[in-house]
This record gives structure tokens, sequence and C-alpha cells, in this order.
């Protein structure tokens, strides 16, 4: 009886030191983990939970915060000044998504060659990356200025005008002036991904269709496409992201006009904070911004998922 009664002790002692020893290692995975951890929980987390309790609140600049519910998120229906910052960003993203992605195709046509100088040309596409945005936009700054600049130098040189443009007169010259910086700044970036990306196809696949007779539209279509999908797909999540997202670009060269014409979102929310001094409704309309950020960038990596299943 005692030795039957032993015999499953005995067999159930390896099983119990394996699962011993997988709880170990685990918690030794955990402490590898828990830096990281922390870093989430302090650097975002925190400050996310805090911005949700800043948007129930009615919270001056200079003052104490009182609570009044959901008023911030009600209030925004009249906010003007946010409303149009929404259509405002809408068309600048379009426009900026079209024309990066546009030039940036045109750019990878021409560097993406065995001869002599294309490493030069994608060293040269991609150094106005390093610039700093705010940098880059105080270059452009001084390059329209209307005094001085030269770009309304070169214009008069050539021919085009009598005198200053006007780069930042009218909404329109804004925009397109800064669109300008904006294909300038991150076109390199664009640039060196897609050429990464083409560079993972596989040459054996174009040498069969050619072999087979397929026409460059063709290639384009069947090969260099789909296996571009993930690396289009996350250019242009993180183009639009950037997009919505426009700061120092409008803040530095036209900061917000003329009229109020070039104010972005988050340029709305900063002039409710720090002009307006109502932080709580900054709150409201940043919990807005990142619940719409969160559901396009969730609509299209389901799109780009359903296209690749």
């Amino acid at each position: 009886m005692t030795a039957a009664t032993a015999a499953p002790t005995v067999a159930t002692d390896p099983a119990k030191r394996r699962s011993t020893q997988r709880t170990g290692w685990q918690y030794v995975g955990q402490l590898f983990v828990l830096p990281l951890a922390i870093i989430v929980i302090v650097l975002f987390l925190a400050p996310l939970a805090i911005l949700f309790f800043m948007s129930t609140q009615s919270w001056p600049l200079l003052g104490r915060p009182t609570s009044n519910g959901i008023d911030n998120f009600v209030a925004i229906a009249d906010n003007q000044l946010f409303l149009g910052a929404i259509a405002f960003t809408l068309v600048y993203t379009v426009l900026t998504t079209i024309l990066i992605f546009g030039v940036s195709f045109i750019l990878v046509a021409i560097s993406n060659t065995p001869r002599r100088g294309s490493k030069f040309y994608r060293t040269a596409f991609f150094l106005p990356y390093v610039v700093g945005t705010a940098a880059a936009a105080l270059i452009w700054l001084a390059a329209v200025n209307d005094t001085n600049g030269i770009a309304n130098h070169l214009l008069e040189v050539l021919g085009f005008t009598d005198g200053p443009w006007g780069f930042l007169s009218t909404p329109e010259k804004a925009l397109l002036t800064t669109l300008t910086l904006v294909v300038w700044k991150f076109i390199g970036f664009q640039v060196i991904v897609l050429l990464v990306g083409l560079q993972s196809v596989p040459a054996e696949l174009y040498e069969a269709a050619r072999m087979d007779g397929a026409r460059a539209w063709q290639r384009l279509r069947y090969i260099t496409l789909p296996f571009l999908r993930p690396t289009l797909g996350l250019l242009l999540i993180l183009s639009i992201t950037g997009s919505l997202l426009a700061f120092d670009q409008f803040q530095v060269l036209t900061k917000g006009g003329p009229d109020r014409s070039t104010v972005t979102l988050v340029m709305a929310i900063y002039d409710t904070a720090f002009r307006q001094f109502s932080l709580g409704n900054a709150a409201a309309l940043s919990i807005v911004l990142l619940i719409a950020l969160v559901v396009l960038n969730g609509i299209q990596m389901l799109v780009l998922r359903r296209k690749e299943d």
C-alpha cells in the first residue's frame, strides 16, 4: 500500500519541477519587461488619465479647476475655430499625402538605378529630413520674406513678378508655400523607405515576367505593388497621422494666418489652452483628436489586412 501511494508522487515530481522552472522563467521575463512597463505607465498611461480628468473640469490656466461633467465636449459644437481647423486640416492632409506619394514615386524611379550618381541622389533627397521641422520652417520663412527673401528675388530675375509675390499673403499662397516646405522636408524619408521595399522584391520575378512577355505596367501591378503593399500602408499611416498633427510648420510660417485660414487641429488646441486659458476645453479637444486618430489608423490597418488576406 505504501509503495503504491509513493509511486505517483515520484512520477509527478518531474512535472512539478518543470512547472516551477517555467514559473521562475516567467518571473524573470516579467522583470526584464518591467522597466518598459514603468516607462509606458509614467509617460503614456498616467498623462492620458490626467488628460481625461482635465476634460471633465472647468480648468483655467491660472486658477482652481471645478468639475463640469461633459460640458467641455458639448461646447465643441460651438467652437468655430476648431471646426474650421478640422476642414482645413483634412484638405491639407489630402493634398500633402497625394503630393508626397506622387513626388516620391518619381524620385524613386530616378534613384533606383545602378547608374553612376544614384547614391548621390539618395543622399541629397534624404538630407532635408535630417533638419528639424521648426528649423526648416525658419529657413523657408527667410526664403519667402517679402523684403529680402531669395525666392522673391529669383522670381523677379526670371521675370515672373515685378515685386514681392506675397508667398504668405493669401490663404491659397500660404497653403502652397507650406506644402512646398513639407514636400521638401519629408520626401527623403518616403524615398528611402520605398527604395528599401523595392530592393526586397526578388529580381527573379521580374526576369520571369519579362520572359513571359509582361509589360512594365503589368510588372508594376502584379509584382511591385503587391510586394510594396505593407510598405505603402505604413507610409500612408505615417503621412496621414503626421499631417493631422501638423503644428510646427504652420506655427512658424503662417501663425494661423492670414485671417485664421491656416489653423490646424493642434494649433486650435494650443490656442484654446494658452491663449484662451482654458485647459479643460483644450483637453476635450485633444481627446477628440486622439479618438479620431485611433479610429482612422484602425480602419487603415483593417483595410490593409483584408487586402493582404
